[in-house]
């Protein structure tokens, strides 16, 4: 009987990782300014990130030997040759501490998706599902003909 409740507890615990990984979330809500001056557009600008330059602006986190982070560089660079409006960072998540820190980045691959006026429109982390990374760039941004 405890064989049993502990694969159920397993099967439902990998199914809700799952459903997780790689999921857009929405920013969390904006709080007081004075009260934290610290925002990721502030963080993200210190790397150089200008999401004024493109209509949808993608930044992300990595590590040197992690494999879905290799295909996901790789999946936005191909959406990024037929989208003009597109715009992909690539940050390395170890030689940038500090930054990490700040932004919660708790896993590779981490994105975050910015607007032209620099709002924050989401952030997902753990490999993006194709089709869904897709979608999102398709919603912000024109496909070149």
């Amino acid at each position: 009987m405890v064989l049993v409740i502990v694969l159920v507890v397993t099967g439902v615990a990998a199914w809700w990782l799952r459903t997780r990984d790689g999921a857009l979330r929405a920013p969390a809500p904006a709080r007081n300014e004075q009260e934290d001056a610290v925002t990721p557009q502030t963080v993200l600008a210190g790397l150089g990130v200008r999401p004024s330059d493109a209509d949808l602006t993608v930044v992300q986190f990595s590590t040197a030997f992690c494999g879905p982070c290799r295909t996901t560089r790789a999946r936005l660079q191909q959406l990024q040759t037929g989208r003009p409006g597109l715009a992909y960072h690539h940050v390395d998540a170890e030689s940038h501490l500090d930054e990490v820190r700040a932004l919660d980045v708790r896993r590779t691959p981490t994105l975050f998706y910015l607007d032209r006026s620099g709002a924050l429109i989401g952030r997902s982390s753990g490999a993006p599902r194709p089709e869904e990374l897709t979608a999102l760039v398709d919603a912000h941004t024109a496909v070149s003909r």
